[in-house]
């Protein structure tokens, strides 16, 4: 494992320090004059957030991460960091400056970038910069809605190198190959890249019946260098592919009460996943794809306490004949669900899942990728909050045919996550967060062929974090 010495380029762990204490010179003398039951606003000289200003806010937070790269401890150490992180929010709604008008009932835009340095592991510090926008309307039996989230992260564009050394032979590159699939998401999430990922639909109603045309794209551009991990100094080294997946198509609504619907629908879509340069990997493979869904769905509130948003169904594939896979022709399935209950005015319930087939960031296999998250919150009081959660991810490689050199098709890697959080309002602008969160990553292959294999697939990861923000 190599970890760059040199500070994130045009941000220093100093610099990022004195903002730290900028925010908290600003923010803590307001904690420090405001009671807890105070929620009058600080402004003397009487200034009041326009309407069209939704988000006005700026947050600290120090965090300690105990293993930046999610690696087992046998052969490469964890490595450890504090985090500092700056983060200030801007956000906008120009549908109040249109006058009186009701068809568009949304124009949104949004800038939240998070300003983060790793004190102790330089090379993982980053600037992401995210922009959100999102256009709602209605007028008369149409409605429509538009929404997209765009990243520019500015981090660094060599990726870890996970090998304990750049020997060859016995005393070399020993099992680097065998780290597990979810230690790649951390480290890749704070290198340079562009993500953008846009949803928009369109919707006619016609009393119980409605229909609906719709979109989603889905991209990713990494800006990581690329070298090749099998000679030195780059054993190890990893590679990260650019992929997208966009798709159309329409659903068919019944409504079966005011606010409950069945649908029927279907999709045509397309994924596509980056060749490595040939001297980079000699391997050929292409596991871009076309496929088609047929969807059934329920979605809107049973009861006025529970709101409901499910579809699935089958997801017919198309694969070229050099992909990786069993089969070139497989029936899978799609699946995805969001779930809420609000089981009191001050305590609530939140359950997400989504299965679906997507290609690898790391190479050359498609993988079945899973989500499982629950979450809970409860108010006790006004100021106080507790937030705890628990999630699971499987990326399931089992439809590969690739088990040449570090064959990736032996894969069956699974996530844990458990995590716990509490808050306290001081005021209307000023809040405080302390936050816990245990990461086990494992793996669920049976029959690997070395004896080692799983339990370096392993690893445990904590990070806990302590942050202040003030809303103006």
């Amino acid at each position: 494992m190599q970890l760059s010495a040199e500070s994130h380029p045009g941000v220093t762990n100093n610099t990022t320090r004195i903002y730290g204490w900028i925010v908290a010179a600003a923010i803590l003398p307001a904690a420090c004059g405001a009671s807890a039951g105070d929620d009058a606003t600080p402004d003397s000289a009487g200034w009041q957030k326009p309407a069209w200003l939704t988000d006005l806010s700026l947050g600290f937070q120090e965090s300690y991460d105990n293993n930046v790269l999610g690696v087992s401890g046998q052969g490469m150490k964890p490595a450890s960091s504090w985090i500092s992180t700056v983060s200030p929010r801007l956000g906008i709604d120009f549908a109040p400056l249109l006058g009186d008008q009701a068809a568009l009932q949304k124009l949104t835009l949004s800038y939240t970038p998070d300003f983060a340095v790793y004190h102790d592991a330089a090379a993982e510090s980053y600037d992401a910069h995210k922009f959100g926008n999102a256009i709602q309307g209605k007028t008369g039996d149409f409605s429509f809605s538009v929404n997209n989230a765009f990243l520019y992260n500015d981090g660094g564009r060599d990726a870890p190198i996970y090998a304990r050394n750049q020997l060859s032979g016995a005393a070399g590159n020993q099992n680097d190959k065998f780290r597990n699939f979810y230690a790649f998401a951390m480290p890749r999430e704070r290198r340079d890249q562009i993500q953008d990922r846009s949803t928009a639909w369109l919707e006619y109603d016609a009393d119980k019946l409605f229909f609906r045309p719709t979109g989603s794209w889905l991209s990713y551009d990494l800006n990581t260098i690329f070298h090749n991990a099998a000679k030195a100094p780059f054993l190890g080294y990893q590679n990260w592919p650019d992929r997208y997946d966009v798709n159309g198509g329409a659903d068919v609504g019944y409504r079966v009460a005011d606010d409950l619907a069945l649908t029927l629908g279907g999709r045509y879509g397309s994924q596509y996943q980056q060749q490595f340069p040939a001297a980079i990997s000699s391997d050929r493979h292409y596991s871009s794809s076309d496929y088609q869904r047929a969807l059934l769905g329920l979605e809107g509130a049973p009861w006025k306490w529970l709101k409901v948003e499910l579809k699935g169904g089958p997801d017919f594939r198309e694969y070229n004949a050099n992909a990786p896979v069993n089969n070139l022709h497989p029936v899978t399935y799609f699946g995805e669900a969001a779930i809420t209950a609000a089981t009191t005015d001050r305590q609530s319930l939140a359950f997400k899942y989504r299965q679906w087939e997507w290609v690898s960031s790391t190479g050359l296999v498609p993988y079945f990728d899973s989500t499982y998250a629950l979450t809970y919150h409860w108010s006790p009081t006004r100021h106080w909050g507790l937030d705890l959660g628990g999630r699971m991810l499987e990326a399931d490689f089992s439809s590969g045919s690739d088990t040449a050199g570090t064959a990736p098709s032996l894969r069956d890697d699974r996530l844990f996550t458990v995590s716990a959080g509490v808050s306290y309002s001081f005021n209307t602008h000023l809040g405080a967060n302390l936050a816990y969160t245990y990461d086990l990553g494992r793996n669920a292959q049976d029959n690997l062929p070395a004896k080692d294999e799983a339990a370096y697939r392993a690893y445990d990861r904590q990070l806990v974090s302590l942050g202040v923000q003030y809303k103006f």
